[in-house]
């Protein structure tokens, strides 16, 4: 039985990983705030998902974009899950062709991807933490890493040190949300079928995926969907990452 009063919050949620999590999310029947930069590709998203899915303009490392965004998706009904799968990626030697690494570009990558994560889901468990239990929880928040967090590549210092921040973050955050009965999950998914990842290179591209075990091929978005699912119905998955990727290893 379908319940539209359920709600979920997905920011980076109209494109790749977070658009898949969104379509999961409509299809069991629950309301979806997508949580983005570019109105363009939010409006394309919620015409695709239909009538259940409302799009919300903004950047993730504003306190009030995402204060403002996720009261929306509380007053829709009761937020149950809060995905973040916004970010962006980068790849940079310390010392190149073009000199020396910029600070520049270090603080906007880790703006966007670790201060970020870290305002949304901050924002979320708030709001959460208003609902009234039911079966003894009050929500779930899941955040979405890499797996460059442990072995990140030549030129990935940025990204890998946001998203290893990331990592970092879950046992305190899901210690410190577990008197209010909210969990806290990092899933570290490997090379995904996204538009992030057909825009490296071909021939990096094709080196991943010959060095993933089994399956040898980029992951489906909907995997990451299903698994993400499976942590929101499975209260006994908490404070933790998880590695998706097929036994990839970067190193």
């Amino acid at each position: 039985m379908k319940n539209y009063e359920e709600v979920s919050f997905v920011s980076g949620g109209t494109s790749g990983l977070g658009l898949a999590v969104a379509q999961r999310f409509v299809q069991r029947g629950m309301r979806v705030v997508l949580f983005g930069r570019s109105e363009e590709k939010g409006l394309e998203a919620i015409e695709g998902l239909g009538s259940n899915a409302t799009f919300q303009q903004g950047d993730v490392a504003s306190e009030d974009d995402v204060t403002r965004a996720v009261e929306k998706a509380a007053n829709l009904g009761r937020l149950t899950v809060a995905v973040h799968c916004a970010g962006v990626s980068y790849a940079r030697s310390i010392i190149g062709r073009k000199g020396v690494h910029s600070l520049e570009d270090f603080s906007r990558v880790i703006n966007t991807n670790l201060l970020g994560a870290f305002n949304v889901s901050r924002t979320c468990a708030y709001f959460m933490s208003r609902n009234a239990p039911i079966a003894g929880e009050r929500g779930a928040i899941i955040c979405c890493s890499s797996i460059a967090a442990f072995d990140g590549m030549r030129g990935q210092v940025a990204y890998s040190a946001a998203k290893a921040g990331i990592v970092g973050m879950t046992l305190p955050f899901a210690r410190d949300l577990s008197q209010h009965a909210i969990r806290f999950v990092t899933l570290a998914p490997g090379v995904f079928d996204t538009p992030m990842a057909r825009a490296l290179d071909d021939g990096l591209l094709d080196d991943l995926v010959s060095k993933t075990p089994h399956p040898p091929r980029l992951g489906f978005a909907a995997e990451f969907a299903a698994l993400v699912v499976h942590v929101m119905e499975n209260q006994m998955i908490n404070g933790v990452t998880l590695r998706i990727d097929g036994g990839l290893r970067l190193g």
